[in-house]
């Protein structure tokens, strides 16, 4: 990381740590966290990689997710801390072998903060949170970008095993902060709806092209995405969330049907969806 800036560490304010404990509980972390790793700890924790650990990683982080959209504290602070152990657990495993340790990934992510927050740590002015975020991925791009190197591509560095909605949402602001950006809410719309009308033209022939039709459904739900992000939704959660509500919706209908011998299969998409509708709003 360039030294043009100064020493971003210097810009750490002096003070008590914000945190009950003043941070002594992250320290017994890493200390209980070495202990499971050394001689005489246990076997398991000794013989875990990087690699082994990944799908632990992937799986807490979705724990996770499920306790904020839950709204329930509790499970939110035990999540948070199998997603903290993970972190630990790794920087352990670098540490076993001499590579770097905790110290040096907080000290990375401290100096990152604040060389991408100009807003807060220097003298860099912004409107709002969407500017925030542009201004975060342009940071990023020029992190990435130096002699020698070639310009970071709009989709580079982010993970192509993203749910794609949230690699869209992720793309479009890296777009964004080299200035390709809907000014409004507006534009993004009227772009969502002529999307929509090629959509409706590729369906009205697909005998024609039916290859064009997974490529215009992808430009639709790019630009739904576009959508959200300029409505400041995120797009990824809206979408989860419209899946419980479908299932919950859904659930009610079937006991409907059941309730009034409906035979699903047979009867007509009009009475189908009376009784879904029926479903939904009672």
């Amino acid at each position: 990381m360039s030294d043009d800036r100064g020493d971003a560490l210097e810009q750490v304010p002096d003070g008590p740590v914000p945190a009950s404990a003043r941070g002594a509980r992250l320290l017994d972390l890493v200390k209980v966290q070495a202990m499971l790793r050394a001689p005489g700890g246990c076997p398991w924790d000794a013989e875990q990689t990087h690699a082994s650990l990944a799908r632990h990683l992937l799986e807490e982080a979705h724990a996770l997710l499920e306790a904020i959209e839950a709204g329930d504290d509790d499970a939110l602070r035990d999540e948070l801390g199998d997603v903290l152990l993970q972190v630990t657990f790794h920087a352990q495993i670098a540490a076993d072998d001499g590579r770097f340790d905790i110290d040096d990934v907080a000290e990375g992510l401290v100096r990152k903060l604040i060389h991408r927050h100009p807003h807060v740590f220097g003298g860099t002015e912004v409107s709002g949170a969407d500017e925030v975020l542009v201004n975060w991925e342009r940071l990023k791009a020029e992190g990435s970008t130096g002699a020698g190197r070639d310009p970071v591509a709009v989709d580079d560095h982010i993970p192509a095993s993203l749910p794609a909605l949230a690699r869209a949402a992720k793309v479009q602001r890296r777009a964004a902060s080299q200035g390709f950006e809907w000014r409004d809410v507006d534009g993004a719309l009227a772009s969502l709806r002529d999307e929509v009308d090629e959509l409706a033209e590729v369906l009205a022939r697909a005998d024609e092209a039916p290859e064009r039709l997974e490529e215009e459904l992808g430009d639709v739900l790019f630009a739904a995405v576009a959508v959200a992000r300029k409505a400041g939704v995120d797009a990824e959660s809206a979408l989860r969330r419209t899946i419980r509500g479908f299932a919950s919706r859904y659930a009610r209908f079937v006991e409907l049907a059941e309730a009034r011998s409906v035979d699903v299969e047979a009867a007509s998409e009009a009475e189908l969806r009376a009784l879904f509708r029926e479903a939904r709003d009672g």
